[in-house]
């Protein structure tokens, strides 16, 4: 068999996981908004979703274009994970919500892929990955921000 379709085939599976954690940070983050009372931070945290959504989006074009075929959800596990991290007490009010977003950034956006996509990847679709982590990184550094 050709390496380098070896190669391709690793880089869509591993992208595809990768897109799965994007859907299950858009999903949580429209579950946050719903729960959020300020304003203010509904708006935030509305423009960090449209950053997820911006990059789901074009880790879809990434996978097509190495002729693979995009996931469409974060899966089943994905889901399961999705709903036991939005179990969130709305009466406990806007800082716990803020402080549930920032462990999901850090540790599904951006712990959790940095080891998925480690030796997994063509080097385009692992700028692209880079691209979208340091973006996950600026969400937790303006996340953490609001709290302190």
């Amino acid at each position: 068999m050709d390496v380098k379709k070896v190669n391709t085939d690793q880089s869509v599976k591993t992208l595809n996981k990768f897109l799965q954690g994007q859907f299950m940070g858009i999903h949580s983050y429209e579950h946050f908004i719903q729960n959020l009372e300020d304003m203010s931070l509904k708006q935030s945290f509305t423009d960090i979703l449209t950053d997820h959504t911006k990059n789901a989006q074009l880790i879809s074009e990434r996978i097509s274009k190495l002729g693979g075929e995009p996931v469409d959800s974060e899966g089943l596990i994905g889901k399961t994970e999705s709903f036991i991290g939005n179990i969130i007490d709305p009466d406990k009010g806007d800082e716990v919500i803020i402080k549930h977003a920032i462990k999901g950034e850090n540790l599904y956006g951006i712990k959790m892929s940095e080891q998925l996509v480690r030796d997994k990847l063509d080097d385009e679709s692992m700028n692209l990955v880079h691209q979208v982590l340091n973006n996950d990184r600026e969400h937790v550094d303006f996340l953490k921000s609001l709290i302190h």
